[in-house]
């Protein structure tokens, strides 16, 4: 059961790794690009690839799905990056259903943990399995590993081990459930813990108030997707912009927050200790553009300002 790319390499692994898969399940088509013609999910177009069974139900509690979920016969359900689970859907194969999830449960439970470890400044995060239970991401933990976040990862970056790694780490989790030398661990019933929000308009925006390690943060945490963003003032004219790579150089000066300086084909944005160094940005209706490139046909003029 899974939708986004993330999960296709889990399920292209379990293939290579021989199991039968006797079933995918899967989002629904939706609208998508200009035409809003309908796509499929990217676990859809493998599954379509490989000749298995597709479902794709808009209620997970239809008796219909229901039924066609029990005729699979599945012994064992593996969730990546799926929806939340009802009880008679988990609760259904012999073996029970886990789910790979990517943080070290009990830390970073919800919709964004990749993005909100990096927003967050960790130096390390890593992969969980764990059987579903009534909540999200709370019940007993199978197996983990721990990875590290590198200072200038993006959240692409760390998708992408996070992915391979996630994909081996459900293997294992198969083979010891196949060999019954499954250990399992409870998470701690507390709320302790840091959450990984869904990510919204509001927890994507700049602040250039803050702390220059924090806007790189941010901005490297949400790039490629979905982009951290501002608003630009520039030359009488005001409009969202996309910022998705930076670096920063930390020193003095006394120019206002948020500020635009370009320098030798830099752009650089006044913080309170130093300057953000926009690598790569997006003006509406346009593509994103490395600096230099962006330089060659836009100005900004004197008042520009980031906000």
């Amino acid at each position: 059961m899974g939708t986004p790319d993330f999960a296709v390499e889990t399920l292209k692994t379990i293939i290579e790794n021989k199991y039968t898969v006797v079933g995918v399940i899967t989002a629904p088509d939706r609208p998508a690009g200009r035409g809003r013609k309908l796509k499929a999910s990217a676990v859809k177009e493998y599954a379509v690839s490989k000749n298995l069974t597709v479902l794709q139900p808009t209620n997970l509690k239809d008796d219909n799905f229901i039924e066609e979920l029990r005729s699979l016969k599945a012994n064992l359900h593996v969730v990546v990056a799926f929806r939340m689970l009802p009880k008679i859907v988990w609760n259904m194969p012999e073996y029970g259903t886990f789910n790979l999830h990517a943080s070290l449960l009990p830390n970073y439970r919800g919709a964004a943990p990749i993005n909100w470890a990096i927003i967050n400044g960790e130096e390390k995060t890593g992969i969980t399995t764990f059987f579903i239970d009534e909540k999200i991401d709370t019940g007993h933990v199978i197996l983990q590993k721990e990875i590290e976040i590198n200072k200038n990862d993006t959240a692409g970056d760390l998708h992408d081990r996070l992915m391979i790694d996630g994909a081996a780490l459900v293997i294992d989790t198969l083979q010891a459930i196949e060999n019954e030398k499954v250990v399992v661990t409870p998470q701690p019933n507390t709320n302790a813990f840091k959450t990984a929000y869904k990510l919204n308009k509001e927890n994507t925006k700049i602040d250039w108030k803050k702390d220059i390690h924090t806007i790189h943060n941010l901005i490297r945490g949400l790039s490629p997707y979905p982009s951290a963003w501002c608003t630009l003032y520039n030359k009488g004219v005001t409009e969202n912009v996309k910022i998705y790579n930076t670096h920063y150089i930390e020193e003095p000066h006394a120019n206002e927050t948020g500020k635009v300086i370009v320098e030798d084909m830099f752009i650089k944005v006044a913080v309170k200790n130093g300057y953000i160094i926009v690598d790569k940005l997006q003006l509406p209706g346009k593509k994103a553009m490395d600096a230099k490139s962006l330089l060659n046909g836009y100005s900004f003029y004197r008042d520009a300002k980031m906000s």
